[in-house]
């Protein structure tokens, strides 16, 4: 389902069932689905990708979802995944 490249830096510590996923569905129906067919049926969803980049010292905690970049130096959780602390 990905096709897309994953990035994880240097001294990253990621936890037990993190989840890195470089796929997403457009929040448009037009780009969703396409143009309806003549019998008024559309075409199977359209899946979009983008690279993933996680960072050198970053924290990812366990069970989380990563669809997007991670910043370096960081603390990150939840679905989708965030950042929730900077380390200075």
């Amino acid at each position: 389902m990905d096709d897309n490249e994953i990035h994880i830096g240097d001294n990253a510590l990621i936890a037990p069932n993190v989840q890195i996923y470089t796929s997403f569905h457009p929040t448009s129906a037009l780009d969703h689905f396409g143009e309806p067919k003549e019998d008024g049926s559309f075409a199977f969803c359209k899946t979009q990708t983008a690279p993933v980049h996680i960072g050198d010292n970053v924290v990812i905690k366990a069970s989380n979802v990563v669809t997007k970049d991670i910043p370096e130096n960081c603390v990150a959780c939840g679905n989708p995944c965030c950042v929730i602390r900077e380390n200075k």
